[in-house]
């Protein structure tokens, strides 16, 4: 389906973790406003006063249903939150299932590889960054499974770093590498579902001035203090036009990787 077919995603259900800030948040907003009359939007995210107040936000969008769900989806008990509301909403009604897997953490970037010592840290680093996304993934799709009339689009929302190493930001790094071999087999296993892993760019958040201030590596530090104080940080409003036209035109091979200077 190319946009100029169509400029609507659907009647939708659509899941978006990490929904209450940043690039998730601005996912939540300007998607919201391709969906069709009918479509529900389920945002998770762990601050429940951000969560309400994108909700809020979106109250205005009229046929849309907007359902909250505050939960750490990297905890057993906060995927089961998120379950529970997909399982609620959905329907013989829609014709699109999109799930964007957004929530992440940077980690610890203070330290350097050998400084990882403790297997219940890299653990809680993995469950939320990669064992979530993977199960939520799976969950997601066989409470909607495949039927005619029905798309099913799935995004993982990556990082340059998942292909190139960054000098002391091993978690971060084999995170993004884990998750977009995650959906590459998912796109190798399930050809009807639309698999894209996102690489959104260098977006001007609290995640990039966590980078500028904590980064161990110097030379990493000082590339991300010159971008922001050039101005090369991306907008998350930016950023997300260019995976929505992804969406909406629909041509991207299945399982592919596709940075936001690509589009």
């Amino acid at each position: 389906m190319s946009a100029a077919e169509s400029a609507h995603l659907g009647r939708a259900l659509c899941i978006i973790t990490g929904a209450s800030r940043g690039f998730g948040r601005a996912v939540a907003l300007d998607l919201s406003r391709l969906l069709l009359p009918g479509s529900v939007l389920v945002l998770a995210a762990r601050s429940g006063a951000d969560l309400r107040a994108v909700e809020a936000e979106l109250a205005g969008r009229a046929g849309l249903s907007v359902r909250s769900v505050e939960a750490d989806v990297g905890q057993s008990e906060g995927l089961d939150g998120v379950m529970s509301a997909c399982k609620e909403a959905s329907s013989a009604d829609i014709d699109h299932l999109i799930l964007i897997n957004n929530a992440a953490s940077l980690g610890d970037v203070s330290r350097f590889t050998t400084g990882f010592t403790s297997l219940p840290e890299v653990d809680s680093y993995m469950s939320l960054n990669v064992s979530s996304p993977l199960c939520l993934t799976a969950g997601v799709l066989r409470a909607v499974p495949r039927r005619a009339g029905l798309r099913r689009t799935v995004v993982n929302v990556s990082s340059l770093c998942a292909l190139r190493p960054f000098r002391s930001w091993v978690l971060y790094c084999t995170g993004k590498a884990a998750r977009d071999m995650t959906f590459r087999v998912l796109a190798e296993e399930e050809p009807d579902v639309r698999v894209l892993s996102y690489s959104p760019g260098p977006l001007d958040t609290d995640m990039q001035r966590e980078a500028r201030s904590h980064t161990a590596d110097p030379d990493i530090r000082k590339s991300f203090s010159d971008m922001f104080s050039e101005g090369q940080l991306l907008s998350c409003q930016a950023s997300c036009a260019k995976l929505l036209k992804l969406l909406l035109e629909d041509a991207f091979t299945s399982g592919d990787h596709v940075d936001v200077y690509d589009v």
